[in-house]
């Protein structure tokens, strides 16, 4: 009986893991089963939440997450590769994105130029007959490199060529400068469809360069010439790039001057904050004395003007508006004929 009794035992626990698939609600949930989106609108249990908050969330969870696999089951199904697959409506809410919708690859030199002449990629067997060797040799892979050997086992040197140069280090150089080349125009690839700007050495691209890259390859190319760019012509609206005298040839360079110590620069600044502080305005007593003199001379002159226009208008008081007598124009009156002239 102990053993009976310790069997269902266990099987009670392994059965208390493993929850029922129905789930009851006050509420129903609000499903968008596009975007795999459940919405409990009921509300929390406040005695069961402020005994256990973990566990009481944690059941929350799975039941809900039961609901939702419940209505997810419940659509049509298909069969795709030994694998069951559920087709799923169309999705009723939009959901932001924490990242942009991923662009297409954009093509290398080769795929543009094999789209633009509408050259299509075959398919091509593994194996290719070698007449010399008279087998069938792999296009890759290790066999093809020992084939090969077996088939250049012995090289000509070429007539132009030194008799003593090794042929075979030359062609393993030439192959690795081949693959540097490979490797190089790979990076470049990723490099343009990243938008990163990749350094260049003595080539400009006018579509990937900038107006500065442009204007001081313009500049040392004049510069590079035997009379160093004296007879070069220029262009009206034509200007020299800045900062570039460190790789232009024949440029003026400004002579660094040798670095201070600090026990100059101390006393120097010293000096320049006590001129500050020791400023005093200088006072030119001659300067002074001649404004004083000429400010007295201006006050006597106005009121001496002031007093004899209240003179003349005292004068001028009793007779009114009377006008003053007009001249006779240096002419006696009664006197027509001119007299005789005096030597």
């Amino acid at each position: 009986m102990d053993v009976v009794n310790e069997v269902f035992e266990k099987s009670a626990k392994e059965a208390e893991k493993y929850k029922p698939i129905t789930v009851k609600k006050h509420l129903d949930l609000d499903y968008d089963l596009g975007t795999l989106l459940a919405v409990d609108n009921n509300e929390f249990e406040q005695q069961l939440l402020s005994q256990n908050k973990n566990d009481y969330l944690l059941n929350l969870t799975r039941d809900n997450t039961q609901l939702l696999l419940n209505k997810i089951w419940a659509l049509p199904t298909e069969r795709v590769e030994e694998a069951i697959v559920v087709k799923l409506p169309p999705a009723r809410t939009v959901l932001p994105r924490m990242k942009p919708v991923p662009r297409p690859k954009p093509l290398t030199k080769w795929q543009q130029f094999a789209k633009d002449k509408g050259i299509q990629k075959k398919k091509k067997s593994k194996l290719s007959w070698d007449e010399q060797l008279q087998k069938w040799v792999p296009l890759y892979g290790f066999k093809r490199a020992k084939a090969q050997r077996e088939k250049d086992w012995l090289l000509e040197v070429p007539g132009n060529a030194d008799p003593m140069e090794d042929q075979f280090a030359k062609r393993i150089e030439t192959k690795g400068e081949k693959i540097a080349k490979n490797e190089l125009q790979r990076l470049r690839n990723i490099a343009r469809s990243r938008k990163v700007k990749i350094p260049r050495v003595g080539i400009t691209n006018s579509d990937a360069s900038t107006a500065t890259e442009l204007q001081t390859a313009v500049t040392v190319a004049k510069a590079s010439t035997a009379s160093l760019g004296k007879f070069q012509n220029k262009l009206p609206t034509e200007k020299e790039a800045r900062g570039v005298s460190a790789i232009t040839p024949g440029a003026t360079r400004k002579r660094k001057l040798p670095p201070v110590s600090a026990d100059i620069e101390k006393s120097e600044n010293l000096a320049i904050v006590e001129t500050i502080l020791n400023k005093r305005p200088k006072l030119d007593i001659e300067k002074a004395v001649a404004r004083h003199i000429n400010s007295d001379q201006l006050e006597s002159s106005q009121k001496k003007q002031n007093v004899g226009s209240h003179k003349k208008g005292h004068k001028n008081k009793g007779s009114g508006n009377a006008k003053k007598p007009k001249s006779g124009k240096g002419q006696r009156k009664g006197k027509t004929g001119g007299g005789r002239k005096r030597r």
